[in-house]
């Protein structure tokens, strides 16, 4: 049992005493290229791998909470009524970036001119373990990095570790990634690297023309979004609030609001072993909630600079771990579980 897991199964104080960790069940479903992930016997995410016909890259999608409450946007995959159609490669969550050896793995999907841009794909390879549990499921996959070419340039592993407890639920992604080329370079930009889209709800809200689609994905432009039950709000570990946590460093990045009666926290945390920790993060109002450790020239305005690099044969690891809670999770709360998960290798 991995020791962070454990000691956060038993952190949730109820009425009743401690609440206890819950059965986590991993169920193959190769017809539809995904990993099912159940916690408690009820939906709560899929590692999905459909294809560099219609992702680019594999990803958790979608993601609910403890009550079956959606939190990823639906579109481009199963579009909603309401959702903006902006950045059709924001699908659930994810792991890339922007610039490796000069291709955009963040940016690539069928919507952009491939002739203009170099874009890398990254390509799902295999499962190489699952395991269910009963306090928590665990999944390794494996993906290559390929440049426009085809040329590998990454290896990748990816480890998730899924568990639960009441209302919470807690996914913690470790990827290690190893160069094949003599020199892989990732260079300071900002997009990248860790991140999740989110539902329509948990925006932040907004005074800016907006596109929104209907039922039927058809996209309209509008003078302003329609702000009702747009509620969400980001909170940073130094208490920088809003708009202003982008650019900054930070353990930890909160996002709270509301969707329908439920009170939601998704909770973002960077782990000390991290290049660059704690990170910069790439949090946007429109739903693009990001951690990026590479892109500090970018993030920073210019102040600090990275510009990271891997010979071959090196590897590095980057460790995430994103809490969804049905409720808004306090500083204190959040102080703990970072603390807990700062504990984990």
């Amino acid at each position: 049992m991995t020791k962070g897991i454990a000691a956060t199964a038993f952190s949730v104080f109820a009425a009743g005493g401690l609440v206890q960790a819950q059965k986590v069940d991993l169920v193959n479903n190769e017809k539809e290229k995904k990993v099912e992930v159940k916690i408690d016997g009820k939906a709560f995410t899929s590692y999905f791998y459909p294809g560099e016909v219609k992702l680019k890259k594999a990803v958790l999608y979608p993601v609910q909470t403890a009550k079956g409450t959606l939190i990823t946007r639906g579109w481009p995959l199963d579009p909603r009524p309401g959702e903006r159609v902006d950045h059709p490669h924001h699908v659930g969550i994810w792991l890339n970036y922007e610039d490796v050896n000069g291709n955009d793995y963040w940016n690539n999907s069928d919507a952009v001119d491939h002739a203009k841009r170099a874009y890398g794909t990254i390509i799902h390879t295999g499962i190489k373990s699952m395991k269910s549990g009963k306090d928590k499921g665990e999944l390794t996959v494996t993906a290559d990095w390929k440049d426009k070419n085809g040329v590998l340039t990454l290896k990748e592993t990816t480890t998730y570790h899924f568990s639960g407890k009441g209302d919470q639920r807690i996914i913690d992604r470790s990827t290690t990634l190893t160069a094949v080329l003599d020199t892989v370079a990732m260079p300071d930009i900002k997009d990248g690297m860790f991140a999740i889209r989110v539902a329509r709800e948990l925006e932040l809200p907004s005074n800016k023309p907006e596109i929104f689609t209907d039922a039927s994905g058809i996209a309209t432009k509008v003078p302003v979004m329609n702000n009702e039950g747009i509620s969400g709000n980001y909170r940073n570990s130094n208490g920088v609030e809003g708009e202003d946590v982008w650019g900054k460093r930070a353990i930890w990045c909160n996002l709270t609001g509301k969707i329908k009666d439920e009170n939601i926290s998704v909770a973002m945390i960077d782990h000390p072993k991290n290049v660059g920790y704690p990170a910069y993060w790439h949090a946007r109002g429109y739903g693009l909630f990001a951690v990026n450790p590479l892109g500090m020239k970018a993030l920073s305005n210019g102040k600090e600079t990275l510009n990271f690099k891997l010979k071959k044969g090196e590897s590095t690891t980057f460790r995430y771990r994103l809490v969804i809670a049905s409720e808004h999770l306090k500083d204190e709360a959040i102080n703990a579980i970072a603390a807990d998960y700062a504990k984990t290798k």
